[in-house]
């Protein structure tokens, strides 16, 4: 067993319990199987589902067909800060479900509309079917601020892991061509660069904290239709040539994460580029905390965090 020295004791009991009551890894299993187990794994360990004035479940236009949608309308009057959201799970798993509570959580504390977008998932449609549905329900989501009550100046795109990347890309995308225009940017845990898995957060935490390297491999190989993608920098934003006029951006990174270091690299290029960047590393926290309010008290506090960007749009 690993000392897991520097995981905080809520997290350690959490990797300890799993390694107790072992589950078949993910890479053994078929994508349709994994979508099953993450289900229920990470609807028991989120946090509780909170109220907010209204859930509406859309379908909504796109050059691929049409695009499920979940609106979380906060209590008040409009207009509201919107945020468009990407749920993680290497863009293979999770969906609206998994991530509902988080959406909930946002919408409620920032007095923002949250719309969570249901992308397709790989590998029945590979890189960049993803992509276009994220920036196809953003595009959309801006052409109707009115009829979903949201401050066309006010309008966020944000994700989780691979949504993170999702919202990194949309961003980019919203830039080169001329809008919608974006006021912030928020990326929890990223994956930022596909080509490479030799990072010294990858080499450290590579096995036995939560997420593994593995795994990552896992998700690649399905999202992916060949390694020719991973430099494409809709696929690994970090390899991005230009990150000069993006929107300010909220990071946050886990300490014990195999995507800790791409991340805060992305972070970095984003500073550099005179992005304005607000980067917290969570310190014990392992991948996807974020997702595991209903055990980590870090998890909710990082909704908080991210709610309260969200609220702080000027």
């Amino acid at each position: 067993m690993m000392l897991r020295e520097k995981v905080y004791p809520e997290v350690r009991a959490l990797l300890e319990f799993m390694d107790a009551a072992p589950r078949p890894p993910i890479e053994s299993l078929t994508p349709g199987d994994a979508r099953k187990g993450v289900i229920a794994a990470m609807q028991m360990l989120a946090s509780p589902s909170e109220e907010v004035a209204r859930v509406e479940n859309l379908r909504i236009p796109s050059p691929a067909g049409e695009i499920p949608v979940r609106v979380y309308t906060p209590a008040g009057a409009g207009p509201f800060p919107g945020l468009v959201y990407f749920h993680g799970g290497g863009w293979v798993v999770c969906d609206l479900e998994t991530h509902d509570a988080g959406c909930r959580g946002i919408a409620r504390r920032a007095g923002a509309v949250v719309v969570s977008v249901d992308y397709r998932l790989a590998p029945e449609h590979k890189f960049p079917a993803a992509v276009d549905d994220a920036h196809a329900a953003t595009v959309w989501v801006a052409a109707n601020v009115e009829r979903l009550g949201i401050d066309p100046r006010r309008l966020a795109v944000g994700g989780d892991s691979a949504g993170g990347n999702l919202a990194a890309v949309v961003a980019m995308k919203c830039r080169d061509a001329g809008g919608p225009a974006l006021a912030l940017q928020v990326m929890v845990y990223p994956v930022t660069n596909l080509t490479t898995f030799d990072t010294p957060s990858h080499q450290e935490f590579a096995d036995g904290y939560y997420l593994t390297r593995t795994q990552m491999i896992w998700f690649r190989d399905h999202y992916l239709t060949s390694m020719a993608d991973a430099p494409n920098p809709q696929a690994s934003p970090l390899l991005a040539p230009n990150l000069r006029g993006l929107p300010p951006a909220v990071v946050i990174t886990a300490e014990c994460d195999p995507l800790r270091d791409e991340g805060e690299a992305y972070a970095k290029r984003l500073a550099e580029a005179g992005v304005a960047v607000a980067c917290t590393r969570y310190l014990g926290m392992v991948h996807p905390f974020f997702s595991l309010g209903g055990l980590l008290p870090a998890g909710r506090r990082a909704v908080e965090q991210v709610a309260a960007a969200v609220a702080m749009i000027a």
